[in-house]
């Protein structure tokens, strides 16, 4: 092996001066070609990449403030939900307790004016009752006086003879010429 390093020109190298080349072949490439290039990349693209970490940072931080933001909009969204719900769950407490007092209330009137209503049909009833009982009396009292009339008149008829009959007429005109008296 040789330890001389040819700087010469020839289709495979790219010479800069006659004492600096290039080798342009990947699979001939040395390591000094690699520094050379490595260190042109840093001193050139220093700047462009420097300003290229530093817009990536900036991205990164405006997407972390975003997420932050993000993230406390959804907590406060979510504890204004639970709020929410928890008014909904005490609305709806609400709502069952009033209507469970109204049904209360509204069965408590029901009953007491089926209990209004049961004691007007009674006292109908009764008045009812009163009213037959009193119309029955007077029916019999009818018929009790129509039968002792009609039993009257049988023994007037039976007792009654002429001689009686003219005295009960002569009886009957004095006592219309003494009331006729007493008016003039």
């Amino acid at each position: 092996m040789k330890n001389e390093i040819n700087f010469g020109i020839s289709q495979k190298f790219w010479t800069i001066g006659n004492s600096f080349g290039l080798n342009t072949n990947l699979l001939e490439t040395n390591l000094i070609n690699l520094g050379v290039v490595l260190g042109l990349l840093v001193y050139f693209g220093k700047g462009s990449l420097s300003n290229l970490l530093k817009n990536r940072k900036l991205t990164i931080l405006n997407t972390i403030r975003d997420a932050e933001e993000r993230y406390k909009e959804a907590t406060y969204k979510l504890n204004q939900a639970k709020n929410r719900l928890q008014q909904a769950k005490t609305k709806a407490d609400n709502i069952r307790i009033s209507g469970l007092s109204q049904m209360d209330r509204e069965k408590k009137e029901l009953i007491d004016a089926a209990d209004g209503d049961s004691k007007r049909l009674e006292d109908s009833k009764n008045a009812t009752i009163r009213f037959e009982k009193q119309r029955a009396i007077e029916q019999v009292r009818q018929q009790v006086s129509r039968l002792a009339l009609e039993r009257a008149l049988e023994t007037l008829k039976n007792r009654l003879n002429s001689s009686l009959h003219l005295r009960m007429i002569d009886h009957n005109i004095g006592l219309l010429r003494a009331m006729e008296n007493t008016i003039e």
